[in-house]
């Protein structure tokens, strides 16, 4: 099964990307065939940026990346949400793509299952 999970939200102030991550993680143990892609849009383009620094017992949202990526999972970032936030030079972590719509509509085209957050 194809499952991609649309995260809008940016990594921290709200718990989106993170319940996105979480049930990206889980649905990666849980069924070794399943292949997820996760979708970077609007502020969330923000949660591909490395070095992410939060404190100790808090959750991490490049941790969280870098698992899902581990595991398989295809990680693309949206360029024109990119460029909008000042992002078109930074670099973003190693397995995170930027991208672009007519992607995302071949990775939707392509799914079993579509999960936004």
């Amino acid at each position: 099964m194809k499952l991609l999970i649309i995260i809008n939200d940016g990594p921290y102030g709200t718990e989106k990307a993170y319940n996105a991550l979480r049930l990206a993680m889980n649905i990666q143990k849980e069924s070794s065939e399943a292949e997820v892609a996760i979708f970077l849009m609007a502020d969330a383009v923000g949660c591909g940026i490395p070095n992410q620094n939060t404190p100790q017992g808090y959750y991490n949202i490049e941790r969280m990346l870098k698992a899902v990526i581990l595991k398989g999972g295809i990680i693309k970032a949206c360029g024109t949400c990119m460029d909008a936030r000042g992002f078109a030079e930074l670099k973003l972590l190693d397995g995170v793509e930027r991208s672009n719509m007519k992607e995302l509509t071949e990775i939707t085209l392509g799914a079993d299952k579509i999960i936004t957050f």
